[in-house]
């Protein structure tokens, strides 16, 4: 198909790549009317006036033919029993190529903006959250609904099927290793006198056992977590974070340790294994590229794939760094605050730094669940979750979706203060394979 736009832009260009990505078809865009007109085919007008009777018309919203980043006018309304924005004349209420590229280009985090607890981009300043669509894919919605108008208008138009999707992606981040095992002699006593002073005999008892090796560290998921992926064929990605020192938020064992070695190369024989970039790496930034050679060096293998530790990243700043250090594919886009999706969309997609106004060859994969989300932050119990996550997924794969999870090993292990999440996890896992 081809679209009709006086000027093009990157941003034009970029939204226009994506789209035709999910909708199966590629988007020409043509600035000639006369070869507009001549065309035989699907004809999207994106101008401020009508060409054709037989034509899809979009009046255009500026953002697309602006080059610099400034405050935008941003006022839902419902069409199709969707909320959308940047309201259009023509055979199209709003302005989708607008409304999707705001959206996918996280345009509101380059703006000032509230800070959370931790320093990151606050989810409720987002346009998702106070809108009420943070719990929907709303950009694969949108381009579904716009694929059978487009049918619709051109009935001749052959529109073949996109490529389907993996439904779902499990993925894992590895924080903390262990609970007991391969900490220093200082963290366990501190762990025996904590657990005295509280009367806690049951995690005296438990912490001396493992140390003994009489018992199975707490957080040491890691067989059944194999066990699970293999019997229901689940495609995983693991996160290893492998900074040299700790720190108030990294409280892995060290890389220097021969246990996190082991772990490490247990999965990358069998898994994608990732960089779980450091809390450090966010104030020392040498760090990001320094913490990738040493998981390489350990796995022996080029690592292409992150994702941020607490999801604290900062734009264009991090990313930028990521794609410095080689890597290729980033799954760090949700919130670490709440579930659902940040940029509103289920599928993967391409980095676009706005302030240099270009697209990149980062690879986006957004996540709409994590396990920390809905106990910390949201207080959910285990059942709710199960609900919360089946909710995602049957919105996900109704629009050829990709549903992705993020799972720690200790949420999975034996710690009684997370009873009942390792069986929920499974009972959803059992629930979409069946």
């Amino acid at each position: 198909m081809i679209i009709y736009a006086q000027i093009t832009s990157p941003r034009l260009e970029y939204v226009l790549q994506f789209i035709g990505a999910q909708i199966g078809s590629g988007i020409r865009i043509v600035s000639d009317t006369n070869d507009y007109r001549s065309y035989k085919g699907c004809k999207i007008n994106y101008s401020p006036e009508r060409v054709l009777p037989e034509e899809f018309f979009i009046a255009p919203h500026t953002l697309l033919f602006e080059n610099g980043i400034i405050p935008q006018q941003v006022s839902g309304f419902s069409f199709n029993n969707n909320k959308v924005f940047f309201s259009s004349n023509g055979d199209y209420p709003f302005d989708i190529f607008a409304a999707i590229f705001y959206l996918l280009s996280r345009y509101e985090e380059y703006l000032p903006h509230k800070k959370d607890m931790y320093g990151r981009y606050a989810h409720e300043n987002s346009l998702a959250f106070r809108e009420e669509f943070l719990h929907l894919p709303l950009i694969n919605i949108w381009i579904r609904d716009f694929r059978k108008q487009l049918q619709l208008k051109f009935p001749d138009q052959t529109f073949p099927e996109p490529e389907p999707n993996p439904p779902f992606m499990a993925t894992y981040d590895i924080d903390q290793a262990y609970s007991y095992r391969n900490k220093s002699f200082i963290k366990n006593a501190n762990g025996f006198f904590q657990a005295l002073i509280k009367g806690n005999r049951k995690s005296i008892k438990e912490r001396w056992n493992v140390l003994a090796e009489k018992e199975k560290d707490p957080f040491d998921a890691y067989q059944w977590m194999d066990q699970l992926n293999h019997k229901y064929k689940l495609k995983a990605f693991y996160f290893f974070i492998v900074a040299e020192k700790n720190g108030l938020y990294d409280k892995n064992i060290l890389p220097s340790k021969k246990e996190l070695k082991d772990i490490i190369n247990r999965h990358s024989d069998q898994y994608s294994v990732g960089i779980h970039p450091s809390w450090q790496s966010g104030d020392d930034i040498s760090l990001i590229e320094k913490e990738k050679k040493i998981l390489e060096r350990i796995c022996e293998k080029t690592i292409v794939d992150s994702r941020q530790h607490y999801i604290r990243f900062t734009l264009p700043q991090t990313f930028r760094h990521l794609i410095n250090a080689g890597i290729e594919n980033d799954f760090s886009m949700g919130y670490g605050s709440i579930n659902g999706f940040r940029a509103s969309v289920a599928s993967p997609f391409y980095w676009f730094d706005l302030e240099k106004n270009e697209a990149t060859r980062l690879v986006l994969y957004p996540f709409c669940y994590m396990d920390a989300n809905s106990f910390y932050e949201q207080k959910y119990t285990p059942e709710q979750a199960f609900e919360e996550m089946i909710q995602y997924h049957k919105i996900v794969k109704e629009v050829n979706g990709t549903m992705i999870s993020i799972w720690h090993n200790n949420f999975l292990g034996t710690d009684n203060f997370y009873t009942g999440w390792k069986e929920v996890y499974e009972k959803f896992i059992r629930e979409i394979s069946s």
